[in-house]
């Protein structure tokens, strides 16, 4: 049994060991109001912003979270939380099993007690999470090109990616350290997301490196476009001027290793097939800046896996466990 945890809690993860390990699928029959994995959740309806839209926000509370003797808690932060807990919200009902995954981290003694906060997205979501920087690096053609498909046609694209991280640091993260017993600096604070949501995550530890201490980024869309002309012939040229300029933002803004952590992985089927030279030259950005394979860095490959919640939920735990070790 895990040091880390308190007498207490070896008692109740005993319990439930049998009933979690092997499960495939815990949210089979879930609902919104049922407990996770011995966990509970706090929703709001509403956060309110002064930079963004409010918007849903979810929490899960960990088993053990309101023992008595139990200490502040990691925080993982996650975009589109809409896809993280409930089938019902979740893409063809194939949510992330999240609490699932973080309890049995902590139960094998991978991952440290961790709080998980899901932010949901909306209909701006490529405005909010395309990173600013990047986009703006782009001549007015390409930045037309990459943003093409995201707004109607003729209406003014404005990204929000900017505002969408100001409402992270100065009015999500204070209101839930102020809520919840949490551990508040950098390095038990991790940002994690998939495709846009992964590019999202990046963001926000290059623009914030003092607040988050690690990014967890699944099937990262490199391509920086949602345009679907362009990712339909995959190899157009404007594509690749696109996300050659978002490598050159990363490159410059990427913190130098000593102090983060990252994890980037993508499958080989779908969207994802467009990201392995993409992820091969982010590799290697990150390895000139100091980054470590096994140290700092994770990158992994998955052969067969999609563009889906299903395949994310699949290869999601050691995730979590690289991004906040026990």
């Amino acid at each position: 049994m895990p040091r880390h945890l308190t007498a207490a809690l070896k008692d109740r993860f005993a319990d439930w060991r049998e009933r979690l390990l092997g499960v495939d699928d815990p949210y089979a029959a879930w609902s919104s109001a049922a407990p996770d994995a011995g966990g509970r959740f706090e929703c709001f309806g509403a956060w309110p912003s002064r930079h963004v839209a409010p918007r849903r926000v979810d929490v899960w509370l960990p088993p053990g979270y309101n023992e008595p003797d139990a200490s502040p808690h990691a925080v993982l932060y996650m975009h589109d939380g809409q896809h993280l807990f409930d089938p019902a919200t979740a893409t063809a009902g194939h949510p992330w099993a999240v609490g699932h995954h973080v309890t049995l981290q902590m139960l094998a003694g991978r991952m440290r007690p961790t709080i998980v906060v899901g932010i949901w997205s909306n209909d701006k979501r490529y405005a909010e999470y395309a990173p600013s920087a990047a986009l703006r690096r782009l001549p007015a053609p390409l930045y037309q090109a990459a943003t093409g498909g995201a707004h109607a046609p003729r209406a003014p694209f404005e990204v929000l990616s900017d505002d969408y991280l100001r409402f992270l640091v100065e009015e999500l993260k204070p209101g839930i350290d102020a809520r919840y017993r949490t551990r508040r600096g950098a390095a038990d604070t991790a940002v994690m997301g998939s495709s846009m949501g992964a590019l999202a995550s990046l963001n926000a530890l290059v623009t914030y490196p003092g607040v988050f201490g690690a990014a967890g980024c699944l099937s990262t869309h490199w391509p920086l476009s949602v345009n679907p002309a362009l990712l339909r012939r995959g190899g157009d040229a404007r594509l690749q001027a696109i996300a050659e300029a978002g490598r050159d933002w990363l490159a410059e803004a990427l913190p130098p290793a000593g102090l983060h952590r990252l994890y980037f992985d993508h499958g080989d089927r779908h969207l994802d097939r467009l990201y392995a030279p993409h992820q091969r030259a982010v590799d290697a950005l990150a390895a000139a800046r100091g980054y470590r394979r096994g140290v700092d860095l994770q990158s992994l490959v998955f052969a067969g896996a999609d563009h889906h919640e299903r395949a994310w939920r699949a290869r999601l735990g050691p995730a979590l466990a690289w991004l906040l070790p026990a």
